[in-house]
């Protein structure tokens, strides 16, 4: 190695010390400073053990948890990280289990979740990469649409795209025309984004568009139609079931008792609960998107049923006439 070489590896060497205290250190793992000296050297670095002292003090007036035993043969290692494991668990089971994020995405990802913990707690996170046999979004350009919306909404721009659908055949089939539309919210619904937007061939509702199915995002320099100042996203998203776009129905529902918790988990805590009788209650509610609505309400059979408006509750009573005759075709 040249001396100029040796000089900016001395310089780099408090950035190598830290890189080796996270990679190689945590609470049930340490290194001694023969340990520490060794792995520099390894990278083509030399340091005595007062130079690397200083730079560890260096390090945690840094604020780097470095803690260290007694005595000589005492080790050092890194007792808290900006993401603790149970965090970093939690990140890599959200991108394992995601079917928005692609296979491959997926496994770029872990290995940078990975990165952040020790060598020896990675082993725990590796473990938990089961997206084998996941269903995974096939965009992957997904992440480019993603970052662009964004910058669309924080611009209150309009943004163009093309739209598709898959065929029998695993091909897509792009819907005719480009859409041009107002962005105002991007949501997670049952693990895949949707672009929560104003499109004027709805203009009466809002409309929603699965990011996964659009390709081409460009900003444009047309304003985004002016969302109104009493709009909730959190109000819009509680009455929409599986993002289907559709009309607001204010819909009185009876629930047997025993499904309290699935309508808490479907409606929230705010809604208002009305006693009827000792083994039914009933609630009021505003929901929309019919056919995944009552694909929600037939799990529960009997135990649930629809009090009003009366056109609604006849369109489901239908709706299962027609599955009963489909059964006995």
């Amino acid at each position: 190695m040249s001396s100029e070489a040796k000089l900016t590896a001395q310089r780099l060497k408090i950035l190598y010390l830290y890189n080796i205290l996270m990679k190689y250190t945590d609470e049930e793992h340490s290194l001694t400073m023969p340990e520490i000296i060794a792995k520099l050297d390894a990278v083509g670095i030399s340091a005595g053990r007062k130079a690397i002292y200083d730079d560890i003090e260096a390090l945690r007036s840094y604020g780097v948890d470095i803690i260290s035993g007694r005595g000589r043969s005492s080790g050092y290692f890194v007792a808290s990280r900006e993401f603790e494991l149970p965090e970093l668990k939690l990140l890599a089971d959200t991108v394992s289990s995601s079917s928005f994020i692609t296979e491959k995405k997926s496994r770029e990802l872990l290995r940078k979740i990975e990165g952040l913990a020790s060598v020896y707690e990675a082993k725990q996170l590796s473990r938990q990469v089961y997206i084998a046999d996941r269903v995974k979004t096939m965009n992957e350009r997904i992440y480019i649409s993603v970052d662009r919306i964004h910058r669309a909404i924080a611009m209150k721009k309009q943004i163009t795209f093309k739209y598709f659908d898959y065929d029998l055949s695993l091909r897509k089939r792009y819907r005719d025309g480009e859409r041009i539309c107002s962005p105002y919210a991007l949501t997670w619904d049952d693990g895949r984004y949707y672009l929560v937007s104003f499109y004027e061939k709805h203009p009466d509702n809002f409309t929603n568009f699965r990011v996964d199915r659009m390709e081409n995002v460009e900003i444009t320099d047309i304003p985004a139609k002016t969302l109104s100042a009493d709009f909730s996203l959190s109000d819009y998203l509680g009455s929409t079931f599986s993002m289907f776009s559709g009309e607001t129905r204010d819909v009185r529902l009876r629930f047997h008792n025993s499904l309290i918790n699935p309508v808490i988990d479907r409606f929230g805590k705010q809604i208002h609960i009305t006693r009827d009788g000792g083994e039914h209650f009933t609630i009021r509610v505003n929901v929309k998107a019919e056919p995944p609505f009552f694909g929600w309400l037939f799990q529960f059979g009997s135990s649930a049923e629809i009090l009003s408006p009366d056109d609604l509750r006849e369109k489901y009573a239908e709706q299962l006439r027609e599955v009963l005759a489909g059964m006995d075709k």
